[in-house]
């Protein structure tokens, strides 16, 4: 079953004092592929900007924009409708032979290297070998995705933005963003690229049309066995219906929704919300 999906995800800054020059790249734009449409997408800005977009190497839409007026608050609103699919089915082509290939290793060399997010850890290697045993690459990224489900705890503030897989695992509690990572390492120390996905979720498994919710960023793996598919390790569940996909790289760093840089204006405040409305 697919869904329609209106998604409002509005970002403020407040200065303490007016900021003269600000450079600033986001990541808002959800992405179209076989499970996903975008049937309109635009990203605001008050004050108002000149914006241009490109396309990042990752295969991620990004708007760019400067504001050189003074100014105390800074607002960025992306704005999508978004039709989805049913949930991901798993693509289990490969054998762990085909994924020790010289061909398939350098074209996905990039999402088999460690990160800062995603560091080699023996600990963790030790345990992607014994999660791996016995089974095909599509059946041990279900045995990793579960391993990381039933390890940590979800708990917000526990970790911080700069946290890593290793960290959370460590404190065996997180957010989404490290149940991604250490699932990642999990992965990448088996030998099966994987990448990280950036979006949104949809909070309610039932949600009815035209109610609105308080959604959330939201994050997830993708794992190439044969060819790409995703799955959520926070919630132990296949990409479905209430996920919209946006942004993808090798972690966290590669998708951050939004960044720059400004003269002036220290000790800045933010706000950020996200709406996710089921529209049908």
């Amino acid at each position: 079953m697919s869904w329609r999906l209106r998604v409002t995800h509005t970002t403020q800054y407040r200065y303490a004092s007016p900021v003269t020059q600000s450079y600033n790249e986001v990541r808002l734009t959800p992405r179209s592929d076989r499970r996903q449409n975008v049937v309109v997408s635009r990203v605001e800005t008050h004050p108002a900007t000149r914006a241009y977009r490109y396309t990042d190497y990752w295969g991620t839409v990004v708007t760019s924009f400067d504001l050189h007026a003074p100014h105390t608050e800074l607002t960025v609103t992306g704005s999508s409708v978004v039709e989805t699919g049913g949930d991901v089915a798993p693509v289990g082509g490969a054998t762990w032979t085909d994924l020790r290939d010289a061909a398939v290793v350098d074209r996905y060399t990039e999402y088999l290297g460690w990160t800062d997010y995603v560091p080699r850890n023996r600990e963790l290697a030790a345990k992607a070998r014994e999660l791996r045993r016995g089974l095909a690459p599509v059946d041990a990224v279900h045995a990793a995705a579960s391993w990381v489900h039933s390890q940590m705890t979800y708990k917000r503030g526990s970790t911080g933005v700069h946290s890593t897989g290793v960290d959370a695992w460590q404190a065996k509690e997180g957010v989404c963003q490290d149940y991604a990572h250490l699932t990642l390492g999990l992965l990448r120390a088996m030998g099966i690229p994987a990448r990280y996905v950036s979006g949104y979720l949809h909070t309610r498994a039932d949600g009815a049309a035209k109610e609105t919710v308080r959604g959330e960023s939201h994050a997830w793996i993708e794992a190439w066995t044969g060819g790409w598919w995703a799955y959520d390790p926070t919630n132990a569940i296949p990409i479905g219906q209430r996920h919209v996909w946006v942004a993808v790289g090798r972690d966290y760093a590669d998708v951050v929704p939004f960044k720059g840089i400004y003269t002036g204006g220290a000790g800045a405040g933010l706000t950020v919300t996200v709406e996710l409305t089921r529209l049908a």
